[in-house]
């Protein structure tokens, strides 16, 4: 690591090997050369004079990319795509000719971002699947764990740990439906000239223009691609950088709200993060045990959420066919942007997956407040014991009142089933009253609806997908 320039942290700290290769220069490059190697097979097979020979040239020298000589050649003429175009006809003497014919800049620019994109957005499909996995095992897990539920962070009807697990797993199936239709609606640029006219392949194939119309198909397909777009000026619409980003802002929403969830809950002690043994929680207080990984999703992914600004105003200003004021802010927003998310996912799979529940902790919280939420059934068996039902009413809200001041003023536990006991209009005893404290009863069809999801929803999508499976996550810090 170098210790006298800044190095981005995002790949020092927070994003994975393969994320990382897949935006590295190796990457990019490589792919321009199969795109080099694209257009001359087409070229040829529509009908130009190119040669076999001169094919498996370029193929034979795909990989061995001469950086130096490129490098070299970028001081000179200063233009990244005419330099590495120069240095690969020094390694292909026979087929130097014929490299990036009729093509402009971002045919090999343009084609491999939309290439790049997508193979970034399958590596990121497959931890999103993987996180729903998790967070289904801890559902299913906990389903039937009653647990206090909040409204405005306030005291609210139970739930159970698995159900709330559930809100966090349909964002982000709700993420992966977002994914795979960006995904699959991706399609390459192609070879359309310098303002997407095709006008220098009019001059090569002398005017034909159903031999032109099956260039960017054929392009396509050798690239792993449905189709290019159909027009386009000399660059693909920059939309698609936004909807692609718009993606991962997606994604990073509900981390972040997962993120939020168990840092209250870990303040509450009810649920907490994976701690190592040797971990530091804070350098002054050695007692404490900071949900950091948590706290880290949340950071990231409040940069990925701003970052999604980048190319909707970028795609917002471009002038007519083609303006350079993208390109600088692309080398940054979208790489970053999928670094971010990359490791923004290995924290939701490290944290999910390590999540520690304290289930005395949870049932001493909601039996404090439990006797609130039953009052309703107390004042129903009281009605069926021969009381009035407004009566009643009114005096379980002003004993309610009594023991929220007891709680609160006092510092004494919820003592409202004992002051309800001791009132001649309830006719029930002390021990009546506490046979209606089972949580379980309070907690409506928060496991049915665990089962429900998992089983109608949840599981078939993880059938589906179960060959990307088993992914463990590697934190770093």
């Amino acid at each position: 690591m170098s210790t006298d320039r800044y190095v981005s942290p995002l790949s020092e700290r927070y994003a994975s090997k393969e994320m990382q290769y897949i935006f590295s220069p190796d990457k990019k490059f490589r792919t321009w050369r199969r795109l080099w190697i694209a257009l001359a097979e087409t070229e040829k097979e529509l009908g130009l004079n190119i040669t076999e020979e001169q094919i498996e040239e370029l193929k034979a020298h795909a990989e061995d990319i001469n950086y130096d000589v490129a490098r070299e050649r970028e001081k000179i003429v200063r233009h990244d795509v005419m330099s590495h175009v120069y240095a690969y006809g020094v390694q292909c003497p026979k087929a130097k000719g014929i490299i990036h014919l009729g093509a402009t800049s971002c045919y090999v620019g343009d084609n491999t971002d939309i290439i790049v994109m997508a193979e970034a957005l399958k590596l990121v499909r497959k931890k999103l699947v993987n996180v729903i996995a998790e967070l289904a095992k801890f559902a299913d897990a906990q389903k039937a764990q009653p647990t206090l539920a909040f409204t405005h962070f306030q005291p609210a009807q139970p739930t159970t740990v698995g159900k709330r697990a559930t809100l966090w797993m349909q964002e982000f199936e709700m993420d992966l439906e977002d994914l795979d239709h960006v995904l699959g609606s991706l399609k390459l640029l192609g070879s359309k000239g310098t303002t997407g006219t095709q006008a220098s392949f009019l001059e090569l194939f002398d005017g034909d223009q159903e031999t032109i119309d099956r260039i960017d198909p054929m392009i396509a397909e050798k690239m792993g691609f449905a189709a290019c777009y159909p027009v386009s000026g000399q660059t693909y619409s920059r939309k698609t950088d936004t909807r692609v980003l718009n993606v991962l802002a997606g994604i990073a929403a509900s981390a972040h709200k997962l993120s939020n969830d168990i840092r209250l809950l870990q303040h509450l002690k009810e649920v907490e993060e994976p701690f190592e043994k040797t971990q530091i929680g804070s350098s002054a207080m050695a007692y404490k045990r900071n949900p950091m990984r948590s706290e880290r999703i949340a950071s990231l992914s409040r940069y990925v959420m701003i970052d999604a600004l980048n190319p909707a105003i970028t795609s917002a200003t471009q002038w007519f066919e083609r303006t350079l004021d993208d390109s600088a802010n692309k080398r940054l927003s979208v790489p970053e942007g999928f670094l971010a998310i990359d490791g923004i996912l290995d924290l939701c799979l490290n944290v999910v997956d390590g999540l520690v529940v304290y289930p005395k902790v949870i049932e001493k919280r909601l039996t404090s407040e439990l006797p609130f939420m039953a009052t309703e059934n107390i004042m129903m068996d009281a009605v069926k014991a021969g009381g009035d039902r407004q009566e009643l009413h009114e005096r379980i809200r002003e004993l309610s009142m009594e023991a929220g001041k007891n709680v609160k003023e006092r510092g004494m536990d919820n003592n409202l089933l004992e002051l309800i006991a001791e009132d001649p209009a309830f006719n029930l005893s002390l021990e009546e009253l506490e046979q209606t404290m089972d949580p379980a009863k309070y907690v409506g069809r928060a496991r049915e609806q665990v089962d429900a999801y998992l089983e109608k929803v949840i599981r078939p999508l993880l059938e589906k997908n179960k060959e990307v499976l088993g992914v463990k996550a590697e934190i770093h810090v």
